[in-house]
C-alpha cells in the first residue's frame, strides 16, 4: 500500500501528465514516425528511418516543445479552465504555477539543445516554434479566427519540420496536410463553442461570442465541406493503398458531423462533435499503416 506521501507524489505526476497532455504527445510522436516511414520516405529501408538519429532528435525536440506549449497554455488559461473543465482543472492545480513555469523553461531549453545537434536551422525553427506558442497563448488566442488559424498551424508544425527534413515535395503530401489542417481548424472552432462559458467570463473574443453560434456553425460546416475535397482527391487520384478505406469512412462520418452540428444546442453536444473529429484524427494516424501493407511486411522481413 502507498503511504500518504507517495500517493501525493503519484497524484502530482498524474497532474503533470494531465497538464502536458502526455497522451497527445505520444500520439504526435507516433504520427511523426509513421508519416516519415510510409509517406515521406517510402523508399528508405525501415531501419534507416527508425534508427535515424537526426529524426529522433527532431521528434524529441517536437515533443518537448509541445509539452512546454501545453504548460504555458494551461498557465494562461487557469481561470478559464476552472469554468470549462472543473474536474481536470482541480487535478492540474496539484502542481503549483511556479513549478509549471520552471518545467516550461527547462523543456524549452532541452528542446533547443536537442535541435543544436541537428543544425542551426533546426535551432532557429524550434526557437520560432517556442515563441509562436507563447505568443498564441499570451495574445493571439483572444483574437477571433486568427487565434484558430494560428493554433491549427502550430498543431501541424511538427509534421512540417519532418517534411522539410526529408525534402519530399510530392503533391500527395500537401493534400494530406490540407486534410489535416482543415480538420484541426474545424476542431479548434468546435472548442470555442464548447468553451463559451469560460471564454465569456474571461472576456475572450471568439467567433461564437462575437457573432453567435449560428455563424460559428456555418463556418465550421464550410470547413468540413472543404475537408471532403482532399479526401476525394486522395481516394480518386493518388495511390494511397488501402488507406482509401479510412477516407471513405471519413466522408461518411463528416457528413454525419454536419447533420449533428446543426442540431447541436449545448456543451454536451459540442463535446460529442469534438470527440468525433478527435477520433478521425487518431484513426488517421493508425490508418497510415494501410498505405502499403506489403511494404510493412517486406520491411519487417
Amino acid at each position: 500500500m502507498l503511504n500518504r506521501k507517495n500517493k501525493l507524489l503519484l497524484f502530482k505526476l498524474l497532474s503533470l501528465f494531465s497538464v502536458v497532455r502526455g497522451y497527445n504527445i505520444l500520439m504526435i510522436t507516433l504520427a511523426q514516425y509513421l508519416a516519415s516511414i510510409y509517406i515521406l520516405s517510402p523508399d528508405l529501408p525501415l531501419h534507416d528511418v527508425i534508427l535515424d538519429f537526426n529524426l529522433f532528435l527532431i521528434v524529441t525536440a517536437s515533443a518537448l516543445v509541445i509539452a512546454s506549449g501545453y504548460i504555458i497554455n494551461n498557465f494562461y488559461d487557469a481561470e478559464k479552465d476552472l469554468i470549462n473543465k472543473p474536474t481536470k482543472s482541480m487535478l492540474d492545480r496539484l502542481v503549483s504555477q511556479r513549478f509549471k513555469l520552471t518545467t516550461y523553461f527547462i523543456l524549452n531549453f532541452l528542446a533547443v539543445i536537442a535541435a543544436s545537434y541537428i543544425s542551426f536551422r533546426a535551432v532557429f525553427f524550434f526557437s520560432a516554434y517556442i515563441f509562436g506558442i507563447w505568443l498564441y497563448s499570451h495574445k493571439l488566442k483572444r483574437i477571433p479566427f486568427i487565434g484558430n488559424l494560428v493554433s491549427s498551424s502550430l498543431a501541424i508544425a511538427p509534421f512540417f519540420v519532418v517534411f522539410v527534413y526529408y525534402a519530399n515535395f510530392q503533391t500527395v503530401i500537401f493534400v494530406h496536410a490540407l486534410f489535416l489542417f482543415l480538420l484541426i481548424l474545424a476542431r479548434e472552432m468546435i472548442k470555442d463553442l464548447e468553451n463559451m462559458a469560460g471564454d465569456m467570463a474571461q472576456n475572450y473574443k471568439t467567433i461564437p461570442i462575437l457573432y453567435g453560434t449560428n455563424i460559428s456553425k456555418l463556418i465550421i460546416g464550410l470547413l468540413i465541406v472543404l475537408t471532403l475535397i482532399p479526401s476525394l482527391l486522395l481516394i480518386n487520384i493518388f495511390d494511397i493503398g488501402y488507406m482509401y478505406i479510412f477516407f471513405l469512412a471519413c466522408i461518411g462520418l463528416l457528413l454525419l458531423f454536419i447533420i449533428l452540428l446543426w442540431r447541436a444546442n449545448g456543451k454536451k453536444h459540442y463535446v460529442w462533435l469534438h470527440n468525433i473529429l478527435k477520433f478521425i484524427i487518431v484513426a488517421g494516424v493508425f490508418s497510415i499503416l494501410l498505405i502499403d501493407i506489403d511494404l510493412v511486411l517486406n520491411r519487417i522481413l
